[in-house]
């Protein structure tokens, strides 16, 4: 299989994942600015979610313009990070529905730190694929937002049992953090 053809099926993934999302959104009852009260938690989830979402398909799309080579390993890492992408809707309606209870948020929370685990796992498996002399390994041979990001997941999780609005804060910050596409990436792309 080619890097194309990993890169088209991605991305029809996550753009079902997204509809999914949105088409959890309800229209509100009622004519009234009043009327979307109701609905503002789900719709902050949805945001939230669609942020999450862009930022693994910009970071997807620069990894895998950087890598050089692909195997069967690589496919079934994305498959991998597919699935818990997957999971996204569902967290997200939860979190939406519950008004970001402690349990739905602890919920979502694994649902990140699994998705940071798989990127973490095919980003290594690429490296692994390309060899030694692997640009891409010498781009991220830091791996300082992918080692923090996990820390504030799992804190994040923690968290959320007691206080979930400062639980969400941990996720939101992670999301700042990757919300820029990976410069160590970019620098490699120019460097081409």
């Amino acid at each position: 299989m080619t890097k194309g053809r990993l890169e088209a099926f991605s991305d029809g993934v996550l753009a079902i994942i997204i509809t999914i999302m949105v088409l959890e959104l309800k229209v509100p009852e009622g004519d009234s600015w009043a009327s979307l009260k109701p609905i503002i938690p789900k719709v902050l989830a949805y945001v939230f979610s669609f942020i999450y979402v862009g930022i693994y398909w910009n970071n997807h799309h620069h990894l895998f313009q950087a890598a050089k080579k692909i195997n069967g390993t690589i496919l079934w890492a994305n498959l991998h990070l597919l699935f818990w992408l997957s999971l996204m809707p569902i967290a997200t309606e939860w979190i939406g529905t519950t008004h970001f209870a402690k349990n739905p948020v602890a919920a979502y929370g694994i649902g990140l730190f699994m998705c940071a685990i798989a990127y973490t796992i095919m980003e290594n498996l690429i490296v692994r694929c390309e060899g030694e002399n692997s640009k891409l390994k010498e781009a991220i041979h830091s791996r300082f937002k992918e080692y923090i990001s996990i820390v504030f997941y799992i804190s994040g999780i923690a968290t959320s049992f007691f206080y979930p609005y400062i639980a969400l804060c941990f996720y939101y910050i992670v999301a700042l953090i990757w919300l820029i596409p990976d410069r160590r990436i970019e620098k490699l792309l120019k460097e081409e």
